[in-house]
């Protein structure tokens, strides 16, 4: 047997580099080396033969399972992606609420802004940056109350000057009766224009910029003002 085994090993250090795991042909491929390595006047027990075949049966059962859960994995994630893309295209026309602090300004004539606030704050402050990360407009006494709040900007700057177009993000400085700050969740709102379906999954247009459905907080019918 030290001979069969031997050879087995041969046969492992003559397998293709990058491959890390037998399967069930380098199994049965291995087994089949050994018997014929074996040394005739010491043959493999018929006991151990027979563990082996057990052991190549179990392999070939796990593979194959492997391979249908493989295969049911991929139809449920075809499914849900088919009923996702259906789904989508109802949404065109709607607003939406989206986890992000960034937006686009394509030539809209507002942009709503939100924040939720963990208590009603004495004081709120919005500044917005542009692209580069220069302040551009700066938003004093806006809403304060807990929960949720929003406000619209108008893409002008603090001098009256309608700002470029571009990627724009804001920040929410909320302090409380203590001067102490409060927490502050930011999102934006906005309408949902188009679907556009790619291989990383379903894209909602909103203003010129793609969103992931994850993106997406809350969809609901547009308010009478749109954005």
């Amino acid at each position: 047997m030290q001979t069969g085994i031997t050879s087995g090993l041969g046969y492992l250090n003559n397998t293709p580099m990058g491959k890390s795991v037998l399967g069930k042909d380098d199994f049965l491929k291995l087994m089949l080396t050994q018997m014929k390595s074996q040394d005739p006047l010491n043959p493999m027990e018929s006991t151990e033969f027979a563990a082996q075949l057990a052991q190549f049966s179990s392999l070939e059962q796990l593979l194959n399972l492997n391979d249908q859960m493989k295969t049911s994995i991929d139809a449920n994630f075809y499914l849900t992606q088919s009923i996702n893309n259906t789904l989508a295209a109802t949404f065109i026309g709607k607003e939406a609420k989206l986890s992000t602090n960034t937006f686009q300004f394509n030539g809209q004539e507002t942009q709503t802004i939100g924040y939720s606030l963990g208590s009603r704050a004495t004081n709120v402050t919005v500044k917005i940056y542009n692209e580069d990360g220069a302040l551009i407009k700066t938003i004093e006494n806006a809403p304060a109350n807990a929960g949720d709040n929003k406000l619209s900007w108008d893409f002008t700057d603090n001098n009256g000057n309608t700002v470029p177009y571009g990627k724009y993000r804001f920040e929410v400085e909320a302090i409380d009766a203590n001067d102490q700050p409060i927490t502050v969740s930011k999102y934006v709102l906005g309408k949902i224009g188009g679907v556009r379906f790619t291989e990383f999954g379903t894209k909602l247009l909103i203003n010129g910029t793609e969103f992931n459905l994850s993106d997406i907080l809350e969809i609901f019918e547009p308010s009478n003002g749109g954005n």
